[in-house]
């Protein structure tokens, strides 16, 4: 085969679903950070939502029920990351790190609990890409019409809450609180404005979107949960958000990108393309993660109270 075969839509098909778990958690964090919390937790925010979505899909039949649990459950997750950097002021990496770690232990203990083993989940008789649909006269359009118009109903999703969030922080009065209470919270709490609730709507909004990014992982683009089986997405996502702007379409764009280097790798495994050991495939993705965040990351300017304990902003303010 050509080297240059292998870059036809089915490569950006690809692009795209492998990059919506990465676009969901960074809009997540785009929101987080908005707000002015750090949240490296989001890995272990998705194999919390992964496994959940699994084990629910499994117990219920339905697929659907198992995305809603996965949702919530990173919700609920992600509130443990809210409780101890908003309330407790605890260090906001650290807090991230612990949960990482919790997550990884707590689904392996589940596994043997539920299961009576680690590793993999039986697999659910029906995932949610068997309700693949097309829309009707934009799936026609060449090219795009494939790309973004004939997926499944996660990646759908993850297009509507791109547009839905910028609209959000944009024009609505809760956006600007939010966006206020990661930039001036002071001028925030001024005006009346609670720094803590907003900041715990933006890490919750956080988890909310990793869960169902999770969900995508076990029950959508796979048909069960296998430990680790986020592969560092979560902090791929980091990047992206970083490397976005901090704002969900620079986010989403970045994550599709990511998504493109992931499915090119598996491409060059596959056709064997170049005469090299796989293993240098699979390091090209977290390669394009470190050069597009050398290359952007100057030109970005986070929020300016984002990971600033609001305790301490007020002391100085």
């Amino acid at each position: 085969m050509e080297f240059f075969s292998i870059f036809n839509t089915q490569l950006l098909v690809a692009a795209v679903r492998l990059g919506t778990p990465i676009m969901l958690a960074a809009i997540g964090a785009s929101i987080c950070e908005r707000s002015g919390v750090v949240n490296i937790a989001m890995e272990g925010i998705m194999i919390v939502g992964a496994f959940v979505s699994v084990t629910v899909a499994l117990y219920s039949g339905s697929p659907w029920l198992g995305m809603l649990a996965g949702v919530l459950a990173g919700g609920l997750y992600s509130l443990l990351h809210a409780f101890s950097t908003v309330s407790l002021h605890l260090d906001h990496v650290v807090s991230g790190a612990v949960l990482n770690v919790l997550a990884f232990g707590l689904t392996r203990y589940l596994m043997v609990l539920i299961y009576g083993h680690p590793g993999t989940t039986d697999v659910i008789p029906v995932n949610l890409s068997e309700y693949q649909f097309a829309i009707p006269l934009l799936s026609r359009i060449p090219v795009l019409g494939p790309v973004f118009f004939n997926q499944t109903p996660i990646v759908y999703m993850s297009f509507a809450l791109v547009i839905f969030f910028t609209w959000f922080l944009r024009k609505t009065k809760i956006g600007l609180h939010l966006r206020a209470a990661g930039e001036h919270p002071m001028a925030l709490e001024t005006i009346g404005v609670s720094v803590y609730k907003m900041r715990y709507l933006g890490v919750l909004v956080s988890g909310l979107a990793c869960g169902l990014a999770g969900a995508y992982l076990s029950i959508e683009n796979g048909a069960s949960f296998t430990e680790g089986m986020s592969s560092g997405k979560g902090f791929i996502a980091l990047a992206a958000m970083i490397s976005g702007g901090w704002n969900p379409i620079g986010a989403a764009l970045f994550s599709v990108f990511f998504g493109f280097a992931d499915a090119l790798q598996i491409r060059f495994q596959v056709f064997k393309v170049l005469a090299v050991p796989e293993e240098l495939f699979i390091i090209f993705p977290y390669i394009a993660t470190l050069a597009a965040v050398a290359g952007l990351v100057r030109r970005s300017r986070p929020p300016k109270a984002d990971g600033v304990d609001f305790i301490i902003e007020r002391a100085e303010g």
